[in-house]
């Protein structure tokens, strides 16, 4: 899965961190802060895009799932 998000430096990424580590099924996640979009990339043996989401904006940052 793959969110465009409001998430933009390593202080972002570490604040969102124990949100993310709190969901189960994500394996593996990281953001393109390079990228324009910040792209946040979830790799998910069962959580699911509402799930991240939620935990993305516990975090106080925004998310939206970007189709592919």
């Amino acid at each position: 899965m793959t969110f465009k998000t409001s998430i933009n430096c390593g202080s972002c990424i570490k604040a969102v961190t124990p949100f993310l580590e709190q969901v189960t099924g994500i394996n593996q996640w990281g953001v393109d802060t390079d990228n324009p979009e910040k792209i946040l990339t979830v790799q998910s043996s069962g959580a699911t895009a509402d799930e991240v989401l939620a935990a993305v904006q516990k975090a106080g940052f925004t998310a939206t799932e970007t189709k592919r």
